[in-house]
């Protein structure tokens, strides 16, 4: 499933439909507003650790979901939407639980009676769940409030990465705390049906995940040392070009993939699109954009003969389609084509294509490098430069290659612009799975 929202609705819907087939709610019976209550706290219960658990095993990076979803990157979008998702479940359920007891008490609601509670066989599961009920309703309280802070500090952009990475990281303990508040607090009879099930597996899966983070292991993904041989600003473009050479136990990788790369450990792992093809050499190539505090500053701290680890590759931008391809760059998003570029090197087949780089600065080093890779390759390269007044639109592409109704198309570059293009050619008849894009962001 390559849309992540599509993801996401599908994944709401089937715990909806778990959850309405299992409760057998009468809902005849739902006289009065605390009843309605009972069974709308229960629903966004459900919900709310559904998606903090497929969230929580999203994080972990697994290969099979990777594939499934058309790369991490958009693995890492579904991911960040069911954040994002969690946060207004859980303040759903939150307000449900205190907002009728705050309304009781200032006389605006009256509870009814309750009915004695049925008795429980002394030593069962039921018995142990209910003497846990006090202690699994603090702890979730108490949880909700720290995850809440730490779902909303990873939406906000400015909090610096190493501070998101290191807060993040918490979150999987929380989650272990919510895990045990949403066992006990489940319907009792629910864990017999298909919500008891899906529940099981998700947050089974979702606690091993909250593991793994702990031990700051991931499912997939090789991760491998090696030292920087070659460190080159471009100055023009702002942009650092790195060269790293691995130990053995890289797996390979294909052009357009992308790894996790530490050069510090007091600032963790970013990801990074690799530049260059696979020679089972053991050498990797990167090309850095000074767009954070980080990047910015690793032109002054980043030395060659510097140690790195390096984790993946991920990603399944990987150029597969027709033997007529149009690929469009903006700015850093050239980064992937490069690898492609190389990989095509002398090549013999009879494929055609184009690639458009759009570039706000000219820098002729970087340009020559890109038109000798292009030459190798036998790709058709078209440079537009901003400062110059040369803008890349679809109009005017679209007159260029009038075969593009035959093509596909690879992007790389300002996600409004991708999209913009994307909605354009389908609106003109192109069909959704010839246009892939890379949605590079890891938060």
């Amino acid at each position: 499933m390559r849309n992540p929202g599509r993801a996401l609705c599908a994944f709401l819907l089937l715990l909806s439909a778990a959850w309405y087939f299992t409760s057998q709610t009468d809902w005849s019976a739902l006289d009065n507003f605390f009843k309605w209550r009972g069974v709308l706290m229960q629903y966004s219960g459900v919900l709310a650790i559904g998606v903090m658990s497929l969230a929580m095993i999203l994080s972990a990076r697994p290969a099979f979901l990777e594939r499934h979803l058309d790369g991490l990157d958009k693995l890492y979008r579904l991911h960040k939407w069911l954040g994002i998702s969690a946060l207004v479940l859980s303040v759903t359920h939150w307000l449900l639980a205190k907002g009728p007891k705050w309304a009781v008490g200032w006389g605006w609601l009256e509870r009814p009676p309750r009915g004695p509670r049925p008795p429980l066989e002394e030593g069962s599961l039921q018995a142990l769940f209910s003497s846990l009920r006090g202690a699994a309703e603090s702890i979730g309280e108490w949880g909700f409030y720290l995850a809440v802070v730490l779902m909303v500090l990873a939406l906000v952009k400015r909090f610096p990465y190493r501070r998101f990475v290191q807060t993040h990281r918490v979150l999987a303990l929380v989650y272990l705390a919510l895990v045990f508040h949403s066992v006990v607090l489940l319907k009792f009879e629910d864990w017999a049906g298909l919500t008891g099930v899906l529940m099981a597996l998700l947050m089974g899966g979702g606690s091993v995940a909250a593991g793994l983070s702990l031990l700051q292991k991931r499912a997939s993904g090789a991760r491998v040392s090696g030292t920087v041989s070659v460190v080159e600003a471009l100055p023009l473009v702002d942009v650092l070009r790195v060269d790293v050479q691995l130990q053995p136990g890289w797996p390979g990788h294909q052009a357009g993939q992308f790894a996790f790369v530490t050069f510090h450990r007091d600032e963790g792992a970013h990801p990074f699109t690799i530049a260059s093809a696979w020679q089972a050499d053991g050498q990797l190539r990167f090309l850095i954009k000074g767009l954070g505090d980080y990047t910015s500053d690793l032109p002054q701290r980043l030395r060659a003969g510097d140690s790195v680890t390096v984790e993946g590759p991920y990603g399944c931008f990987d150029f597969d389609g027709p033997r007529r391809q149009i690929w469009i760059a903006g700015g850093i998003g050239i980064t992937p084509f490069i690898a492609r570029l190389k990989a095509l090197a002398g090549r013999t087949d009879d494929a055609v294509i184009d690639l458009y780089h759009s570039t706000r600065v000219y820098d002729p080093v970087a340009i020559d490098r890109l038109q000798q890779d292009a030459a190798a390759a036998g790709v058709r390269l078209h440079v537009l430069c901003s400062n110059r007044g040369e803008r890349l639109d679809l109009q005017s592409l679209l007159r260029e290659q009038a075969d593009w109704q035959d093509a596909g198309f690879w992007f790389c570059g300002p996600t409004g612009f991708g999209h913009s293009l994307h909605a354009g050619l389908q609106q003109r008849g192109l069909p959704a799975g010839r246009f892939h894009q890379e949605l590079f962001e890891m938060r």
